[in-house]
Protein backbone atom coordinates (compact mmCIF):
# COMPACT_ATOMS: atom_id res chain seq x y z
CA UNK A 1 0.00 0.00 0.00
CA UNK A 2 1.43 3.38 -0.99
CA UNK A 3 0.37 5.02 2.27
CA UNK A 4 2.56 2.59 4.23
CA UNK A 5 5.58 3.40 2.04
CA UNK A 6 4.97 7.12 2.54
CA UNK A 7 4.77 6.65 6.32
CA UNK A 8 7.92 4.51 6.40
CA UNK A 9 9.87 7.30 4.70
CA UNK A 10 8.57 9.85 7.19
CA UNK A 11 9.54 7.62 10.13
CA UNK A 12 13.20 7.30 9.20
CA UNK A 13 14.57 9.49 12.00
CA UNK A 14 14.36 8.64 15.69
CA UNK A 15 12.31 11.70 16.65
CA UNK A 16 10.75 14.27 14.40
CA UNK A 17 9.49 17.72 15.22
CA UNK A 18 6.22 18.79 13.71
CA UNK A 19 5.08 22.26 12.80
CA UNK A 20 3.52 22.44 16.27
CA UNK A 21 6.95 21.70 17.80
CA UNK A 22 5.73 18.45 19.38
CA UNK A 23 7.99 15.47 18.78
CA UNK A 24 6.72 12.14 17.54
CA UNK A 25 8.74 9.28 19.06
CA UNK A 26 10.34 6.58 16.97
CA UNK A 27 7.85 3.85 16.13
CA UNK A 28 4.89 6.23 16.13
CA UNK A 29 3.18 8.52 13.65
CA UNK A 30 0.81 11.45 13.91
CA UNK A 31 -2.64 11.28 12.35
CA UNK A 32 -5.47 13.79 12.16
CA UNK A 33 -9.03 12.72 12.94
CA UNK A 34 -12.33 14.48 13.34
CA UNK A 35 -15.21 15.69 11.27
CA UNK A 36 -15.16 19.48 11.28
CA UNK A 37 -12.30 20.20 13.69
CA UNK A 38 -9.30 17.92 13.25
CA UNK A 39 -7.54 16.50 16.30
CA UNK A 40 -3.90 15.38 16.11
CA UNK A 41 -3.17 12.01 17.70
CA UNK A 42 0.06 10.01 17.89
CA UNK A 43 -0.29 6.26 17.33
CA UNK A 44 2.11 3.31 17.22
CA UNK A 45 3.06 2.28 13.67
CA UNK A 46 2.12 -1.29 14.61
CA UNK A 47 -1.52 -0.22 14.17
CA UNK A 48 -0.91 0.13 10.42
CA UNK A 49 -0.96 -3.64 9.96
CA UNK A 50 -4.18 -4.30 11.88
CA UNK A 51 -7.26 -5.08 9.71
CA UNK A 52 -9.45 -2.51 11.52
CA UNK A 53 -6.88 0.21 10.93
CA UNK A 54 -6.39 -0.95 7.34
CA UNK A 55 -10.08 -0.21 6.76
CA UNK A 56 -9.57 3.34 8.09
CA UNK A 57 -6.60 3.75 5.73
CA UNK A 58 -8.72 2.54 2.82
CA UNK A 59 -11.41 5.10 3.70
CA UNK A 60 -8.76 7.83 3.91
CA UNK A 61 -7.43 6.83 0.49
CA UNK A 62 -10.95 6.86 -0.98
CA UNK A 63 -11.76 10.28 0.44
CA UNK A 64 -8.46 12.13 0.15
CA UNK A 65 -6.26 10.13 -2.20
CA UNK A 66 -2.76 11.41 -1.47
CA UNK A 67 -3.84 14.99 -0.80
CA UNK A 68 -4.40 15.26 2.94
CA UNK A 69 -5.67 18.71 3.92
CA UNK A 70 -3.83 18.79 7.25
CA UNK A 71 -0.46 17.99 5.68
CA UNK A 72 -0.36 14.60 7.40
CA UNK A 73 -2.38 11.42 7.33
CA UNK A 74 -6.02 12.41 7.81
CA UNK A 75 -8.53 9.74 8.84
CA UNK A 76 -12.15 10.53 7.84
CA UNK A 77 -13.99 9.61 11.04
CA UNK A 78 -14.91 11.21 14.33
CA UNK A 79 -12.26 11.39 17.03
CA UNK A 80 -14.48 9.32 19.34
CA UNK A 81 -14.85 6.52 16.78
CA UNK A 82 -11.10 6.57 16.07
CA UNK A 83 -10.31 6.29 19.77
CA UNK A 84 -12.83 3.44 20.15
CA UNK A 85 -11.25 1.56 17.23
CA UNK A 86 -7.65 2.10 18.36
CA UNK A 87 -8.49 1.05 21.93
CA UNK A 88 -9.40 -2.36 20.47
CA UNK A 89 -5.96 -2.57 18.86
CA UNK A 90 -3.94 -2.15 22.05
Amino acid sequence: MAIRKMLRRSLSSEKRSTSSGIEVPKGHCAVYVGESEKKRLVIPVSYLNHPLFQELLYQAEEEFGFHHPMGGLTIPCSADLFIDITSQLS
